[in-house]
């Protein structure tokens, strides 16, 4: 059986399927949420979850929480003597996640399907499959938790064409997805985010609010123990406004009481700032998918964080509608991840649906720049795939040289969105032999293919020998072998063919041309705008870009050659 986990900042959860449906399993203490929350005694024995949390308020210093932030990274915790990276602290809280699902279900577990926000990069992702391998589980697939939540909330199995957004908001980390369905496919149109976004955010905001109020509380004085207690007090005060609009923060400190009488406008007030940060990544979406607020459908919520009267009101009032809660924000990605493992296994109670993704980083290279005359500006970041393609995808650019007599041509492969290359994530490089001549005579044709295993195929060809160097790079998830790395780059092979060259798209771009030279005086004008407008869709290579210019442009043409 494959289960299904979603690994949280704040909370972890783990699901599986069952003949009736996706069902959230109970850790050891019968509860679904888990926090994700390791600490360590002096016995070396380790505490995982509620226990651990309670161990973090009396021993501080052995304890980590929120470390997914730092997935990834080469950041360490150190609790008590030991040193242990992000990866290596959620391996800890997957185990735990195994271990029940083992007890619930009476039978071994050693597959998973394990949720990600859709804004970590590769290096994230990759190091949440080592984290799941260290604990003892084959990673099945790692999944975008919009995506997840999107299959959870049932929403493959529309009738209709419809375009969803995904809100998910949780302890640590921000994201939203537009996702659009079409027959039986589920394709991820945009995904934007902030990794460092999150309940615990809102959190910190009541905090602050409660050292304005007591300025004689040095919070760099105290120790680690009493601010964890007021941290927790905030916590507890925030989910106070779930049902009412006041909520108290009562912290007890060295035998003194200190109380913060809190107004939900007055917090929200507060709150204005992390709202502000919320918009720009639902803005960026929407532009990345081209569409508009009025296109969307349904607005979905995911994460504990939206549970949270001040998120609901916001999202409301932004997309003018109410948002979809029919499932608890906190159990929609787990019970979805569980789904896609229940696909994986092709089970019979399951539609079959194709998942599209997207890439949430551009691809591109180092390139030299020249912007004015002989004035070059070096380590410019040259894009070949922007973020939020949908891949499948593969994508040409021509460099040429910089530099009489230059012998060799260096491929930098990056990801990112700084138009610095130094500011971005180098992934590898290529460096390929051309024969020496004036700058600008020789070029290369730089090709990159990315597909849904994050298989990151950089090929160079150069122009006048036609000598072709080739690399592949590994991705999040990737666990084929080179024959299998090899017929799948082949059945992607037609993806570098570029739109404009596809039987059905040649015939309209000639027929126009056919249309053109038929056609007289303003006519003309008309059908060579058209023209252009088809072919300005044509190198976008977004699908849904061209799909829709070409309707309108195969529309435009029957309404030339009507009688």
């Amino acid at each position: 059986m494959i289960i299904g986990i979603d690994l949280g900042t704040t909370n972890s959860l783990v699901a599986y399927f069952s003949e009736d449906g996706p069902k959230i399993i109970p850790n050891r203490l019968g509860k679904h949420l888990t926090p994700s929350v390791v600490s360590i005694d002096e016995e070396e024995q380790i505490y995982v979850g509620e226990s651990a949390v309670e161990r973090s308020l009396l021993y501080p210093g052995s304890s980590a929480a929120v470390f997914k932030r730092d997935m990834g990274s080469k950041k360490q915790f150190t609790l008590l003597h030991k040193t242990f990276l992000a990866e290596e602290l959620s391996a800890l809280v997957l185990r735990v996640l195994k271990e029940d699902a083992e007890s619930y279900l009476g039978e071994e577990v050693t597959e998973a399907v394990i949720s990600v926000p859709a804004y970590f990069n590769d290096q994230r992702r990759k190091a949440t499959k080592r984290a799941g391998e260290m604990a003892g589980l084959k990673v099945e697939r790692i999944i975008s938790e919009p995506t997840a939540a999107a299959i959870a909330y049932g929403l493959y199995q529309n009738k209709d064409s419809a375009r969803f957004l995904v809100f998910d908001l949780g302890g640590g980390t921000f994201d939203v997805s537009i996702l659009e369905l079409f027959d039986t496919i589920l394709e991820v149109r945009a995904v934007a985010g902030d990794n460092f976004l999150g309940g615990e955010d809102f959190t910190a905001v009541l905090e602050t609010m409660f050292f304005d109020k007591y300025p004689q509380l040095d919070r760099l004085s105290l120790s680690e123990k009493v601010l964890r207690h007021i941290h927790k007090q905030a916590e507890q005060c925030k989910l106070g406004f779930s049902d009412k609009r006041e909520s108290v923060m009562r912290c007890k400190i060295e035998d003194e009481t200190y109380e913060l009488e809190v107004d939900l406008a007055k917090y929200e007030e507060a709150c204005n700032d992390l709202l502000e940060r919320i918009r720009k990544p639902v803005k960026r979406s929407l532009a990345d998918a081209h569409v508009r607020l009025s296109d969307i459908d349904k607005v979905v919520l995911v994460g504990g964080a939206t549970k949270s009267p001040i998120i609901r009101r916001f999202v409301s009032k932004l997309f003018k509608m109410l948002p979809d809660t029919n499932i608890n924000p906190d159990e929609a990605v787990a019970l979805g991840a569980a789904v896609q493992g229940a696909m994986k296994e092709r089970k019979d109670a399951i539609k079959e649906v194709i998942l599209t993704d997207v890439c949430p980083f551009t691809l591109g290279t180092e390139v030299v720049r020249e912007w004015e005359e002989n004035r070059f500006e070096n380590g410019v970041f040259c894009p070949i795939i922007d973020r939020n393609t949908v891949i499948p995808a593969s994508r040409t650019e021509r460099l040429y040289t910089v530099r009489d007599n230059q012998n060799k041509i260096r491929v930098n492969v990056l990801q990112g969105e700084s138009r610095f290359a130094a500011n971005n994530l180098s992934l590898g490089e290529l460096l390929i032999d051309i024969p020496a001549a004036k700058a600008g005579e020789e070029a290369v044709d730089v090709t990159y293919t990315y597909d849904i295993n994050s298989l990151l195929e950089v090929e160079v060809k150069v122009v006048s020998t036609q000598k072709v160097m080739k690399k592949v790079f590994f991705g999040r998830d990737v666990d084929m072998t080179p024959e299998e790395i090899e017929e799948r780059l082949k059945t992607l092979s037609y993806l570098k063919i570029h739109p404009r060259d596809r039987e059905e798209n040649k015939y309209l771009l000639l027929r126009g041309e056919r249309i053109y030279e038929e056609s007289l005086g303003e006519d003309r004008v008309f059908v060579e705008s058209a023209i252009r407008k088809f072919e300005k869709a044509l190198n976008t290579y977004d699908q849904g870009i061209i799909e829709e210019a070409k309707e309108a442009f195969k529309e435009f043409l029957e309404m030339m050659e009507e009688p």
